[in-house]
């Protein structure tokens, strides 16, 4: 049954018209998160490398369990399933994972998720977010070129499904930095230093990685493997639904792109919404006057 406008939305209204007609169908094979201890959630901000953290995550569980990397998937949230999505995908949250401890996808605050497990979190420019979700939903969930950037602060404001806005979760997380149960870093960081993350996704996962492991698992987080392999990270789940159930065909996003996001491609007007909320409600709470000054400290956390 085909629900909603039967195409891709051309304005910010449209987009919520899909997007309520698609939550009003029920998914009698969807069935809610169970926590079980020593579950992990990765929980960063939309477009913020959550994509990579997935892969780097499921691909060295593999490796410690079976001794050999897995890329028999079809999307990387059915490995390390996304509750926020869920429902849509008329998915069972509690499907056996493939490996321990299971993963978890999230973009949620800390105050809404299971309290007593454990959290991997990287932080992203708000600029270079806005720029990168601008790109991602376009031929996603509206028709390219029908939302330009100027129009499209309220959608980058909704941080995707189940989300919450960039700066709550920004806050959330950052007072949990010196928490052991959460795993928190840039997104700079991590790419720029992607040996030392994965050593440190291992042992707080409590995995006892070899250099073989970590060059393995290196090898399978680069741009250009992941690219090679974009289908598997381009969120299939929800476009096969979004196919049905809006009556679309060739959804043309991808998350994985050849070339990163660049956030001097935010108009200025745009930008300067985004300075004007973080100097309303990140500084003061924070003492950062902007990100790269708040990326420093976590940044030094690194050790």
């Amino acid at each position: 049954m085909t629900v909603g406008l039967g195409r891709l939305a051309r304005s910010i209204e449209e987009v919520g018209t899909n997007l309520g007609a698609m939550q009003a169908i029920e998914r009698p094979d969807y069935r809610t998160y169970e926590p079980h201890d020593g579950d992990v959630f990765i929980t960063s901000w939309a477009k913020s490398g959550t994509t990579m953290t997935q892969q780097m995550f499921h691909q060295l569980r593999m490796l410690a369990a079976t001794g050999e990397a897995d890329m028999d998937f079809d999307d990387i949230s059915r490995m390390t399933p996304w509750e926020d999505t869920a429902q849509q995908n008329n998915f069972d949250m509690n499907v056996p994972q493939k490996a321990s401890p299971r993963g978890f996808k999230s973009h949620r605050e800390y105050e809404r998720l299971e309290p007593g497990m454990r959290y991997i979190v990287t932080l992203r420019d708000p600029h270079e977010t806005y720029h990168s979700f601008h790109r991602f939903f376009s031929g996603y969930l509206f028709e390219p070129g029908t939302i330009p950037m100027e129009e499209f602060f309220p959608l980058w404001m909704m941080g995707g499904p189940g989300g919450c806005d960039y700066y709550t979760h920004l806050l959330s997380w950052y007072a949990r930095r010196n928490e052991p149960d959460t795993l928190l870093v840039t997104y700079r960081w991590m790419v720029k230093n992607k040996e030392a993350m994965i050593r440190k996704m291992a042992g707080f996962l409590g995995i006892d990685a070899d250099d073989a492991m970590i060059d393995r698992v290196d090898a399978l987080t680069t741009r250009e493997f992941m690219y090679e392999h974009k289908d598997k990270f381009d969120d299939a789940m929800i476009k096969q639904g979004m196919a049905e159930m809006l009556g679309l065909h060739d959804l043309e996003s991808s998350k994985v792109k050849a070339e990163g996001s660049d956030a001097k491609q935010v108009p200025p007007a745009i930008a300067a919404q985004i300075d004007a909320l973080w100097a309303e409600r990140v500084a003061p709470v924070t003492g950062h006057k902007d990100f790269a000054s708040l990326a420093a400290e976590v940044d030094a956390l690194q050790g």
